[in-house]
């Protein structure tokens, strides 16, 4: 295993979890990294650690460069397992290391996870020396826990920033210009949407002092580094954190004998002439953390499911309840679906719809059995009205 230099002196000290699917319900087809931060300077300094398991690699990455045992100083941004679990190694191989966290939530997590290990404190605006540099600390709390931060070296001009921009995207590749910019974007937008959204003020805040940094490459604790393209992923954040789509549809639904599903098809039709993106999800297809992306930038939202034991399917339930989760509001949404003699499905999906954040925009559709020819140009009809 060897560490990458991202800068004189600065080191990619992380691990690459080609395997892992699953990241609390966030579907990571590509996998992810746990990015660490190795400086060498007269003070050695790592900054965040990687998911425990994984602390080999990253050892082995820092030896590749110095001694574990020289390490002085650890700085931990987040303490999340996936950038805190190595840190009972550390206080193994690098005896007089010191451990800073963020105040005070930083040092409780710290120790409700790994015992008391005489963790230092810092706080917005405080700095150390480590030597010919200097590392500055912003508090960004609830990006995407309390105690988060980011660490910031004016002396390179890098932003540390865990979690903070980063993609669950594994790859041997260090660095935005060396991959398509396309599905770097991509797996940014998708982690922001899964992961961040719901604290977009907080996005707004943490942005509003970085911005004012004067930044050539961004280090985040997922993913690649940012060094060409630091401009548009600060640009997407500032965008996504607004939360106000102006365009865009998307459509969601499961179906039992096929009749919800034309209805889906009417509506995606009805914005498709309308003038608006559309993208249409089949929950036996598409797991829910694969739609949120298209959310986060969509204006309409259409919710479909048939009425089953007098109540919605469960995989739309499923689909509402992580989108609740994730508090997207400031959309406009309705919902539809087929039934035989119930058709409690559609009050129950509008429920959820206005509990997520939404302003339903117009009545819930509903349709009998298996929709005619002249009820889905109705439908299309209907949808075009409304845009």
């Amino acid at each position: 295993m060897k560490a990458d230099k991202i800068r004189e002196g600065i080191y990619w000290v992380g691990a690459i979890d080609w395997a892992v699917r699953n990241f609390h319900g966030y579907l990571t087809e590509k996998g992810t990294t746990y990015g660490a931060y190795l400086i060498v300077d007269e003070k050695v300094t790592l900054i965040d650690t990687v998911k425990a398991s994984f602390e080999d690699e990253m050892f082995a990455r820092i030896s590749d460069i110095v001694s574990p045992e020289e390490i002085d100083i650890v700085i931990s941004n987040h303490v999340e397992m996936d950038h805190s679990g190595g840190i009972p190694e550390v206080v193994k191989r690098c005896p007089k290391a010191v451990i800073y966290t963020c105040e005070p939530s930083g040092k409780k997590g710290l120790t409700a996870h790994y015992g008391d290990h005489n963790y230092q404190t810092v706080k917005s605006g405080d700095s150390i020396s480590i030597g010919q540099r200097t590392l500055q600390f912003v508090s960004t709390p609830m990006l995407h826990w309390p105690d988060n931060m980011v660490t910031y070296c004016p002396e390179e001009k890098i932003l540390f920033s865990n979690d903070a921009f980063g993609q669950h995207f594994a790859s041997a590749e260090r660095f935005d210009d060396e991959l398509p910019l396309s599905d770097i974007l991509y797996q940014a937008k998708s982690y922001y949407a899964n992961i961040i959204m719901c604290f977009g003020k907080q996005v707004q805040g943490a942005y509003a002092q970085v911005k004012n940094l004067d930044i050539d490459m961004i280090a985040p604790a997922h993913g690649v580094v940012w060094r060409s393209h630091v401009k548009d992923i600060l640009g997407a954040y500032a965008k996504w954190s607004e939360n106000s789509p102006e365009s865009g549809a998307v459509v969601v639904f499961d179906s039992m004998w096929h009749s919800t599903e034309k209805m889906a098809k009417a509506i995606a039709q009805g914005f498709h002439d309308a003038g608006y993106s559309v993208r249409i999800y089949d929950l036996k297809a598409s797991h829910w953390s694969q739609i949120v992306p298209d959310i986060l930038t969509s204006k309409y939202l259409a919710v479909g499911s048939p009425t089953l034991n007098n109540q919605m399917m469960p995989s739309v339930a499923a689909f509402l309840c992580y989108l609740k989760g994730l508090s997207p509001k400031n959309r406009q949404a309705f919902a539809f679906g087929s039934f035989g003699w119930g058709g409690q499905s559609v009050p129950y999906v509008e429920k959820e719809l206005e509990q997520c954040g939404f302003t339903l925009c117009m009545e819930g559709i509903k349709v009998t059995y298996i929709p005619s020819e002249e009820k889905l140009a109705e439908i299309e009809a209907c949808v075009r009205k409304l845009v």
